[in-house]
């Protein structure tokens, strides 16, 4: 199940605030993009297949600066947070776009699967 984030829940993964150690997958999203509403499917699907995940979706609209404190450029853009035990600041990772985009959801489902599964410091 995706669960949609508030700015103040997200600014606690990223700064890696949580109860316990997890990982989190993040889709950034516009109302506005075509993208993003194709992809929503897609991210659902992922989302049930993964039990120890959570996976969030944040929209930019709620907070327009998130792109640049954030340091991306456009949506959909899709972040793996990892937060361990031990770790001072947790592993963030953005997923790059592909060289080739899928015309109606940007990213495909296979490169979301293999970043998702990809250790974070393969």
């Amino acid at each position: 199940m995706v669960k949609r984030l508030s700015l103040p829940a997200l600014k606690k993964i990223m700064a890696g605030e949580t109860v316990r150690p997890t990982t989190c997958i993040i889709k950034f999203y516009s109302n506005n993009c075509d993208y993003c509403h194709n992809l929503h499917e897609y991210y659902e699907d992922i989302a049930s297949s993964y039990e120890d995940i959570n996976f969030f979706a944040f929209n930019v609209e709620d907070h327009p600066t998130i792109e640049n404190e954030l340091n991306f450029r456009g949506v959909p853009t899709i972040f793996s947070v990892k937060i361990g035990e031990s770790q001072t600041s947790p592993a963030i990772r953005m997923l790059e776009d592909p060289t080739r985009p899928n015309k109606h959801t940007w990213y495909h489902a296979n490169s979301i699967k293999s970043f998702i599964e990809k250790a974070p410091n393969d």
